[in-house]
């Protein structure tokens, strides 16, 4: 399954991002925070109008085709007193939202899912909200460390908690086409690459209570948009799976289209920062035109992209910022 259409234009609002950065210059498809808020209205520079950066990823995403427009909400942070306040200072309005698709069950991009949820449902005259989500996502999961233990992280929210809020959940592993086709979330993303494993130290809970390794994260899924004449968007919060397996499974999934462009998180620092080389080399062989890292790429790595790849095509992410396609 892919999606049915071609769309005219995709413009991206980051909500959330782990930076903000609203000085140094972009390239002509991208606007900063600070620019889109005088360009809006604000009266005077304050802390009191500009978005708060935190560790996670959120995305309003809105593709238009002709007289249609549809709006998708990817990810919302990792709580909702960063959320809602960078909504609100952007003036953004969440009552346009038809759909929400979670990347994959880690706190960071689902903590803020009930009240943007409530800030939806406020604004559409309380209609429930289609939520696409892997039902392998609302495992309890940790990091086991080296005496040992388990580092527990936040749960996302459940089903009954997601119901209860007007999400009208859909859980499954299938790819789906949204919004007459103009968006595509993937199913279970394969691993081809020899380098890229995943979340090496993760563990999940079983059922009985006890730990299993978790490395794979196999609840992830990116999302994509074909924009004509471009060709895909590709969108990709954490990239867990690897950022090359991603976007090779993109390719499969729209032959003969051209990735244009990949936004999101690549998460190659920590552990992960001794796979930049190969993952830079890996990335070549996609053309891209576009490499927006967000979240969990890492400063080393958005450096060596950009000496790979150089300026516009690095355009890094920021709180605040849009870019258009």
């Amino acid at each position: 399954m892919t999606a049915t259409t071609t769309v005219d234009r995709v413009e991206i609002h980051v909500l959330v991002d782990n930076v903000t950065d609203s000085l140094s210059t972009v390239p002509g498809f991208v606007e900063n925070e600070w620019t889109y808020l005088w360009r809006n209205g604000m009266k005077r520079l304050s802390g009191r109008c500009i978005c708060c950066a935190a560790h996670g990823l959120s995305c309003l995403i809105t593709a238009y085709r002709g007289e249609s427009r549809h709006t998708i909400l990817f990810d919302t942070g990792p709580e909702e007193e960063v959320f809602e306040p960078n909504v609100s200072r952007l003036g953004v309005d969440l009552g346009t939202v038809e759909e929400i698709i979670l990347s994959h069950g880690h706190w960071d991009h689902a903590g803020g899912m009930l009240r943007a949820l409530d800030l939806i449902r406020e604004r559409n005259g309380g209609q429930p909200v289609p939520f696409y989500a892997h039902p392998g996502m609302y495992a309890t999961r940790a990091m086991k460390q080296p005496d040992g233990s388990m580092r527990l992280m936040e749960d996302i929210p459940n089903v009954e908690a997601l119901t209860a809020r007007g999400a009208q959940v859909i859980n499954t592993t299938e790819p789906q086409s949204l919004s007459e086709g103009m968006f595509y979330v993937s199913g279970e993303i394969p691993r081809r690459t020899a380098f890229e494993h995943g979340f090496p130290g993760q563990y999940r809970q079983t059922n009985e209570g006890g730990w299993e390794p978790d490395p794979l994260l196999m609840d992830e899924r990116w999302v994509a948009a074909n924009v004509k004449d471009k060709g895909l968007i590709v969108f990709t919060a954490c990239s867990h799976a690897g950022v090359v397996n991603v976007l090779k499974h993109a390719q499969d999934c729209f032959p003969g289209v051209p990735l244009h462009a990949v936004v999101g998180g690549f998460h190659l620092s920590g552990g992960n920062e001794k796979i930049i080389p190969e993952t830079v080399e890996g990335m070549r062989e996609f053309g891209l035109k576009t490499i927006a890292a967000a979240h969990c790429t890492g400063w080393r790595a958005v450096m060596a992209l950009t000496q790979a790849f150089g300026e516009p095509v690095v355009a890094p992410s920021a709180v605040g910022k849009r870019y258009t396609f």
